[in-house]
């Protein structure tokens, strides 16, 4: 058994308990990927990131993540949730941003005053969903024909593809039948109406990840890295914009995404609620 320094964090929200939970383990070379693997089913959170010495010079650090059921080669809220810890633990990058090696690379993370953001690594898969796929999503969800207004692969990494809605409305008032969606991983959006809504949003988003241990998700990087690809290629955005993500779940995430020229970045305040020590 041995000992290592341990965080529990809240990620895209600014007080705690309202973000995305994730466990960050540091120092974690000498643990196998099994005991990894058993680490993260134990802690029940969506994820459970590890982090080790990097294996490319560039990198100030290598993390891996981990879902109740599967090693991920990128997710966001890990990826901002891990930097934050390795910062508020003492790290100190080689250069002005942060340099993270994960599965899919290396993701640059910079800090947006008390806020981190990441780079949306590039699209894996895009393009439109089938039509047979669309349909299973809608019966899925228990949507009306016709409710589902566009579809879009955003996969960058986590499996993912989204659907559009009219009204933020339909988005809360989903109750998705994850029998029907077993496999799948689908984030549904939808634009708020500022008369209706209010101004402290511009879109709804809600997670799906049917078969998980976690079928929802409450805060989402890398849906909406994916998503923000295709909103923006595609003029259904601003180059600036907030998500608003968790509220049927007791939360208030908030993302936030800018395009800067080719880039776009994804950020979000964090927040620690746990230090200490793991035996393992």
């Amino acid at each position: 058994m041995h000992s290592f320094d341990f965080k529990q964090v809240d990620v895209f929200s600014r007080v705690a308990l309202k973000g995305n939970p994730l466990a960050v383990v540091f120092a974690a070379d000498e643990l196998s990927d099994e005991r990894m693997a058993a680490f993260a089913t134990w802690t029940n959170l969506s994820e459970t990131t590890f982090i080790l010495e990097p294996q490319d010079p560039r990198a100030d650090y290598r993390v891996r993540i981990f879902t109740t059921a599967k090693e991920l080669p990128f997710a966001g809220h890990p990826t901002l949730g891990t930097c934050h810890a390795w910062l508020e633990a003492g790290g100190v990058p080689k250069g002005e941003e942060i340099i993270q090696e994960c599965g899919v690379g290396l993701v640059r993370v910079r800090r947006q005053g008390a806020e981190l953001a990441f780079l949306a690594p590039p699209l894996l898969r895009t393009g439109p969903v089938e039509a047979d796929l669309v349909e299973r999503v809608r019966l899925g969800l228990g949507l009306e024909q016709g409710a589902i207004v566009r579809a879009q692969w955003v996969d960058n990494g986590a499996g993912w593809l989204a659907v559009m809605l009219d009204n933020r409305q339909q988005v809360l008032d989903l109750k998705p039948d994850h029998g029907q969606m077993l496999g799948l991983a689908v984030g549904v959006i939808a634009p708020w109406n500022p008369e209706r809504d209010g101004d402290d949003a511009h879109f709804e988003v809600r997670a799906f990840i049917s078969g998980d241990g976690m079928p929802e998700d409450p805060a989402t990087g890398s849906l909406n890295a994916g998503v923000a690809q295709w909103l923006l290629k595609e003029g259904l955005a601003p180059s600036s914009y907030v998500v608003s993500q968790g509220l049927t779940m007791g939360r208030a995430g908030r993302i936030q995404v800018e395009q800067l020229g080719d880039e776009i970045w994804i950020g979000g305040a964090v927040v620690t609620c746990i230090s200490g020590t793991l035996n393992l």
